[in-house]
């Protein structure tokens, strides 16, 4: 394994990426990011090196591997929006699933045995019991989630056959931005509850569709665990470390074992922005579980990973410190440009 400090990030462009090759440049490591910009930002590549290539090419793949010769790789490149899933599973399959065995038999012809896998709890479908452990068995209820299963089933037959190591980080709901407003959170179009709530209170939406108010629990409305995109990005590295000090295969769930609900994230949107929301109740959404909730014991007992941001009013303000400047600089470049 090399000696230098390079870690590979595929999706750096992206939310989470672009986040978790900030801290990596922090903590003494050189990003860098594989990116196809099909829906990352390259200005949000400011750490390291951009190398825009798709994964699916795994020549290219493999040249850039041989070229900086990475201690380990970060995977988050993939499609992420469940809706588009359901309606064109193939492009799912082909870019989730095919992206990332092209990058495992990249890594097969190289010397890189270390890989942490950006996951997420859509694997446990709709689960029984609430919170959820690592031992609640994966029945992913849509091609999203079925593309991160399976790609974690590639990883532990990898590691079987090859020798390669790895950890499988199933996270709950990303939420909030960069505390400096550097990066953020820049989703076209955007499906997250957070920066759609943002979107209204800015004059960008006229309105919110509220999904549901009659689910079993306590106000009616949807429960999720929302973990800050920091808190993510501290995770990453503590699995990346722990692999490259020769720790064992990990599967963790990533979240802070504290559910928040959709009438909770819009009140605390409205006392974050100083407006009120415009809110209309919609029928629920096929598939959409009363509540996730991530037990988060394990990861902590594993890497020591303890979350920072639990403080749901301070979240939603790193969103809106970024969004907000973001939007204004966008609408004065299309009135400018009309």
């Amino acid at each position: 394994m090399s000696d230098n400090k390079n870690i590979i990030v595929t999706g750096g462009a992206g939310y989470i990426g672009s986040h978790t090759c900030k801290a990596l440049s922090a903590s003494g490591y050189t990003p860098v990011v594989i990116d196809n910009l099909s829906k990352g930002h390259q200005d949000a590549v400011k750490w390291g090196p951009l190398e825009q290539v798709d994964i699916r090419n795994t020549p290219a793949i493999s040249q850039i591997l041989s070229t900086y010769a990475p201690k380990a790789i970060i995977h988050f490149a993939a499609l992420s929006e469940v809706g588009e899933s359901v309606k064109d599973p193939a492009k799912y399959f082909d870019n989730n699933v095919g992206g990332s065995l092209s990058l495992l038999q990249a890594m097969r012809s190289s010397s890189v045995k270390n890989i942490v896998f950006s996951s997420s709890c859509s694997v446990y479908g709709e689960p029984q019991r609430i919170p959820i452990d690592e031992d609640t068995p994966c029945q992913p209820v849509n091609p999203y989630g079925t593309s991160k299963y399976m790609v974690e089933l590639f990883l532990e037959d990898f590691r079987k056959a090859y020798g390669l190591n790895y950890a499988s980080l199933r996270y709950f709901n990303a939420c909030g931005a960069d505390p400096d407003g550097e990066i953020g959170e820049r989703h076209d179009p955007e499906t997250h509850l957070i920066p759609r709530a943002l979107m209204v209170a800015a004059g960008l939406e006229n309105g919110l569709n509220l999904f549901g108010e009659d689910y079993n629990t306590p106000d009616g409305t949807c429960v999720r665990d929302y973990i800050h995109v920091n808190d993510l990005a501290t995770a990453h590295i503590k699995a990346l470390e722990h692999l490259c000090h020769g720790g064992e295969p990990l599967t963790l769930n990533l979240g802070t074992g504290k559910g928040t609900s959709v009438r909770q994230i819009i009140e605390t949107t409205e006392k974050v922005t100083g407006t009120t929301l415009p809110v209309t109740i919609s029928p629920r959404r096929k598939g959409d579980p009363a509540s996730l909730v991530a037990n988060p014991r394990k990861a902590r007992e594993v890497l020591g990973f303890e979350t920072e941001w639990n403080d749901l009013e301070k979240i939603i303000r790193t969103a809106w410190n970024f969004l907000s400047p973001y939007w204004e600089q966008k609408s004065e470049r299309i009135k400018n440009s009309g």
